[in-house]
């Protein structure tokens, strides 16, 4: 085994960080990566993670290099061509297209569940904006509804970024 030549700066409670950490794991990874356990919330970033991550989220992937890429979809299209196994992205046609949109709708349910999240744990109740809060939860609905209906189906098939 050798030594991690990349550091990933990541938090547990992030549902985009363990995108990345199945990645890893599922690639044969993990052991190329320093794991960085980084605590920010809304109201409170990670000035180190803000030197090289303008928007202050995570994860975010130092590469070897010094080079920092951020954002679980940019994350896990470099780990997928670092590893020597079938990719987990198909590399062209209509098929990476299909894998892509699939992910970016579970990614939005993400989005979706982690504002839910921050709306009901970090503000005041009498804060709260209700609509708001249940259009969220409909786009998570929707999103569910989508992939039971029509995607099941492929998504059962074979392990992927979808």
């Amino acid at each position: 085994m050798s030594a991690p030549t990349m550091t990933l700066y990541f938090n547990a409670a992030s549902p985009f960080a363990r995108k990345v950490m199945v990645m890893l794991h599922e690639t044969g990874q993990l052991d190329r990566v320093q794991l960085q356990p980084t605590v920010l919330t809304p109201v409170s970033p990670s000035a180190e993670l803000n030197e090289d991550n303008p928007a202050g989220k995570l994860p975010a992937l130092r590469l070897a290099d010094g080079n920092v890429i951020h954002d679980s979809r940019v994350i896990l299209d470099y780990l997928d061509h670092q590893h020597v196994g079938l990719p987990l992205i198909p590399r062209e046609g209509s098929a990476r297209w299909r894998r892509l949109t699939l992910a970016s709708l579970a990614d939005a349910v993400l989005d979706a569940a982690v504002l839910i999240r921050y709306e009901t744990a970090l503000r005041p109740q009498e804060k709260h904006w209700d609509q708001w809060l249940d259009n969220q939860q409909q786009k998570i609905e929707r999103s569910l509804s989508y992939f039971e209906r029509d995607a099941i189906t492929e998504l059962s098939s074979s392990f992927d970024v979808a």
